[in-house]
């Protein structure tokens, strides 16, 4: 098994780091190099975080929340479904976060995030999250260039609130390669029944790949926090992605260290009749 501090030491973005994408490996074959040994311990990983929520929903005094980040194709409902899929859905809730609608749109940017973020005692996963709002907005000038460039100290004053008040953050962007991304929409296109996960938004997106990926630095170098850190994890083998994620939110949770609370009474006063 892989201890979690190389995960950290291949991964984490330090708060202000420079160049953060720059020469990060999609594969990283040092991390998880056997496939089987991966997916195995990934489905270790998905039991024990089953049973960690369970006290955390017991305990209800603190919250997890995970968002995942990537472009199109990079894995985020595959991730879900690899991470979590040990879990019930009592204190999971996943918020995917498309286009905003109307409502949305006559609030601030992070009203709806806000109302997305976990209650005490629950596990929330954001697929897709408030960085699109540095992301897309910035990329397809969505927003003046001056509101986007409020948003960085913003959403780091949005994140500190939360882990002052017992959520911690969790943050991975899905880093796939160029090629990868090809392979995936290919497929899409290939495969009837992926027809449907086929947008041809995408195809405008891929475009503007180096302009995504310059906006992706940005956000990693700004908004990378002692609180709430950036994960860049390699995300080209679905298999290492899903064990990296896995271990490190395992990790999180078991220094978290949730507990069944203990009754303020005393079974033996009552008999079951």
């Amino acid at each position: 098994m892989t201890d979690l501090k190389d995960i950290d030491d291949a991964i984490l973005i330090k708060p202000k780091d420079k160049n953060p994408l720059k020469d990060r490996d999609t594969e990283c074959a040092g991390l998880f190099s056997d496939r089987d040994e991966a997916e195995a311990l990934t489905q270790e990983n998905a039991e024990a975080i089953n049973a960690l929520q369970d006290k955390l929903w017991a305990e209800g005094r603190r919250a997890l929340l995970v968002v995942l980040q990537g472009i199109d194709t990079a894995g985020k409902d595959g991730t879900v479904r690899g991470v979590f899929n040990a879990c019930g859905p009592l204190g999971v809730n996943v918020t995917a976060f498309g286009k905003p609608n109307e409502e949305e749109l006559a609030h601030d940017y992070l009203w709806r995030v806000h109302r997305a973020v976990p209650k005490k005692g629950v596990i929330g996963v954001f697929n897709r999250s408030h960085y699109e709002d540095v992301l897309v907005v910035k990329v397809r000038e969505l927003a003046p260039a001056d509101a986007v460039e409020q948003r960085y100290e913003q959403i780091n004053s949005f994140e500190q609130h939360l882990t002052e008040n017992g959520v911690v953050v969790l943050k991975f962007m899905l880093h796939i390669s160029k090629d990868e991304q090809r392979e995936r929409l290919q497929d899409r296109l290939d495969k009837p029944h992926k027809h449907w996960k086929f947008n041809a938004g995408d195809l405008e997106d891929r475009k503007l790949w180096d302009d995504f990926q310059k906006a992706y630095e940005t956000m990693l170098e700004r908004c990378s926090t002692k609180h709430a850190p950036w994960r860049v994890v390699p995300a080209d083998k679905k298999w290492r992605r899903n064990a990296i994620i896995s271990s490190v939110v395992r990790g999180t949770l078991e220094d978290m260290a949730p507990d069944y609370p203990k009754a303020d009474w005393n079974p033996d006063d009552f008999k079951i009749q």
